[in-house]
């Protein structure tokens, strides 16, 4: 098994940090994936002038191993410190892919002052088919890492063959990290509720990750949202930016976050208010 753990390609995987403006988008990669899966978004939005930064989040887009030394509180203080660096903006927006929109959700709960408006793809709330839901509940038990302690990967959920083709992937992932996906969804969930900004929930009808019916679950729950948009893809799989819908997706990103830009009516407000 150790001879499949490879590593990915660093040329391809690494932050970037595109555009430049007034206004700030953060971007936030899935599990196991990095800043590659958003890039299109990324650059569709830096062309509408906004600066937009993607930070590698730790132990992913290097090798299966680095994925041993971390937990989902590595991920979430990333993404907190790559908000607080956006700080000097006037208006910061949060966009994240599958795990990377459980992430945006925990920061638009715990800074509601700093998001002005959410946008998440493909919302990993829910594990997709049977297999992945006895994997949630396993997850809880040490059964699962002495069986299995390492998932091999062979390729990614797109369906475009071109995107698919230049997929950077990471061979395989310790088993052990499903517990702090596990954790980051059940963080969502509780939290969901005490997310006040603008949200637009982007599910792929043919994803076999994660269930759309998940993020329609959650666009229901965020009742103290002032605006929640819910866009329904029906072409490509789960890695949406970079699918065959993802010039759609982007210029519906764009759009619902532009709507917010000197919306004079709705501001972010503090927690507790």
């Amino acid at each position: 098994m150790m001879d499949t753990l490879l590593p990915m390609d660093a040329a391809k995987t690494g932050p970037f940090d595109l555009g430049q403006g007034p206004e700030a988008c953060l971007l936030l990669h899935g599990f196991t994936g990095s800043p590659w899966d958003v890039r299109p978004l990324g650059e569709a939005l830096a062309a509408r002038g906004m600066r937009v930064v993607a930070p590698l989040l730790p132990g992913h887009g290097t090798t299966p191993q680095a994925l041993l030394r971390v937990t989902w509180r590595d991920w979430r203080e990333a993404a907190l410190e790559a908000l607080d660096d956006l700080r000097g903006h006037s208006s910061v927006y949060v966009a994240g892919l599958s795990m990377g929109a459980l992430l945006a959700l925990g920061l638009a709960a715990e800074r509601p002052e700093a998001v002005r408006a959410l946008a998440l793809a493909a919302p990993a709330i829910r594990f997709r088919g049977p297999r992945m839901m006895l994997i949630r509940q396993l997850s809880r038990t040490p059964l699962l890492e002495w069986a299995r302690p390492w998932v091999e990967k062979t390729g990614t959920d797109i369906s475009d063959a071109a995107a698919l083709a230049e997929a950077p992937v990471l061979s395989a992932f310790p088993v052990a990290r499903l517990r702090d996906l596990v954790t980051l969804q059940d963080e969502a969930a509780r939290r969901v509720e005490q997310v006040r900004c603008p949200v637009l929930v982007a599910v792929a009808e043919q994803d076999h990750v994660v269930d759309p019916e998940g993020g329609r679950w959650l666009a229901r729950r965020l009742t103290a949202s002032p605006c929640v948009r819910v866009v329904s893809l029906r072409r490509g799989f789960h890695v949406i930016p970079r699918d065959t819908d993802g010039r759609l997706f982007a210029r519906e990103v764009a759009d619902f976050l532009g709507q917010w830009r000197d919306f004079g009516e709705w501001e972010p407000q503090p927690a507790g208010a």
